[in-house]
């Protein structure tokens, strides 16, 4: 539910958003519906940055229940929204919640899940984003004839709070969390139930083992992300994301329906769902193989593609060919591309970081990990279509695959194979004070 509406409001006023900005007084203003848009990414920043803080604090089940609250507001509010400054509001509300549950929802998966499908369970998110953004996307489409259909739109948008906050009633707790909190018992029940009675003493021990030499997460300080191993994971959390939004996936997402229309396809709604749909068998391929090939030849092997497939389209572009030929080639590259990303890139940067971290500043790492992510995200939107203007597709591409290329390198030097492997094994193998 939590990644199912980050791709929901991914999307939610891409089709929505000329006769919104018609009917709240801003219609033709590209500056104020680009703040529109940019505002739930400001919020989305906070939550992220906050994240951390909480979950130290009230646990996974309670943060994650607390963060329905923004959710279901934002949304309320932006339906509600008879002025701008109501739907930025609620806008910027929305952002709050998804930002602290981009954090949160891998890192509870990951503490969670068996060690055997932490990698599978872990890529659900990449699944559900997508589910989002082909939920909006097609919705989107009723707006056509509808000039209010987006206040429909974003009250429909409250309803997976609602199911989050009632549906995380009924979930268990972090049994790493309940040990970190002292409350032994309630993380043997847990442990008990997830991953059978027989794993019980092996896994309290080796929590209480990583505790004793490094302490709980609920004591650590900000600045200890600056003091070794944990600044190590936190450069690598930190370039991981920076790579991945530099390497143009948002640009190449918001640029693919352009593509389409020069190849012909002048249906947008139908350009984007052919795009949602390479995304979701993407994100499908990832749920196989990230527990079968491992996670760092597959975040390798995702760059990869994504650069040959940014090539491609660059050689099409660049080189006299024939005009269909170039136009197939240019779609063929761009699916490619979404393809790949949604295979490795995407599923695995945000599984691989909480792997890496230890016990005691995992929630800092990933919020100080996604905070980065959401400065870059930001970035790459506010100059795309400067730098397009000013340098033309072919260069602006061929960027995107050099960055791709610089993070294929940086996934092979840096990362260290996480599959089959539990928190505690990774992390006393990484600590030289462990050993």
């Amino acid at each position: 539910m939590s990644n199912f509406l980050f791709g929901f409001h991914i999307g939610v006023m891409n089709g929505p958003i000329v006769s919104t900005a018609k009917e709240l007084g801003f219609e033709g203003n590209s500056i104020l519906e680009g703040i529109v848009v940019s505002m739930f990414i400001a919020g989305a920043f906070l939550g992220s940055a906050g994240a951390g803080y909480m979950v130290d604090r009230l646990g996974f089940r309670r943060t994650l229940q607390v963060d329905t609250v923004p959710l279901i507001l934002g949304a309320v509010l932006s339906a509600q929204a008879h002025s701008l400054d109501q739907l930025l509001w609620g806008r910027f509300f929305v952002g709050l919640g998804i930002g602290a549950n981009a954090v949160l929802v891998p890192i509870y998966i990951s503490e969670v899940a068996p060690t055997k499908y932490r990698g599978s369970l872990g890529s659900l998110c990449q699944i559900g984003t997508c589910t989002g953004i082909i939920a909006s996307l097609f919705l989107g489409i009723y707006s056509e004839n509808d000039p209010h259909w987006w206040r429909a739109m974003l009250y429909i948008a409250s309803v997976p709070g609602f199911i989050l906050a009632l549906g995380m009633q009924f979930a268990v707790e972090s049994p790493r969390w309940l040990c970190k909190a002292g409350k032994l018992h309630d993380a043997r029940e847990v442990i008990s139930n997830l991953w059978g009675p027989s794993e019980v003493e092996r896994s309290i021990e080796e929590f209480q083992s990583v505790l004793n030499n490094d302490g709980g997460d609920l004591d650590s300080r900000w600045s200890e992300l600056l003091e070794e191993p944990h600044s190590r994971v936190a450069f690598i959390g930190g370039t991981l994301f920076v790579l991945q939004q530099f390497a143009g996936i948002n640009a190449v997402l918001y640029f693919s329906s352009l593509t389409f229309k020069d190849a012909g396809i002048t249906n947008g709604a139908l350009a984007s769902l052919y795009v949602g749909i390479t995304n979701f068998a993407g994100a499908l391929c990832a749920l196989y193989l990230i527990d079968t090939q491992g996670r760092q030849k597959l975040i390798t092997g995702s760059y990869l593609g994504m650069a040959m497939s940014m090539f491609l389209v660059v050689s099409a572009i660049s080189f006299p060919i024939n005009e269909e030929l170039r136009n197939n080639l240019s779609i063929f590259g761009t699916i490619l591309y979404i393809l790949t990303y949604a295979i490795g890139a995407g599923p695995v940067t945000g599984l691989i970081i909480p792997e890496l971290s230890s016990s005691r500043t995992r929630g800092k790492i990933m919020s100080f990990s996604f905070s980065v992510h959401w400065v870059c995200n930001f970035l790459v939107g506010l100059f795309f279509l400067e730098l397009m203007k000013n340098f033309g597709v072919a260069p602006v591409y061929a960027s995107f695959g050099i960055v791709s290329l610089l993070a294929a390198f940086f996934s092979l030097s840096f990362l260290v194979e996480t599959k089959g492997r539990s928190f505690e094994e990774i992390e006393m193998s990484l600590d030289p004070k462990a050993r």
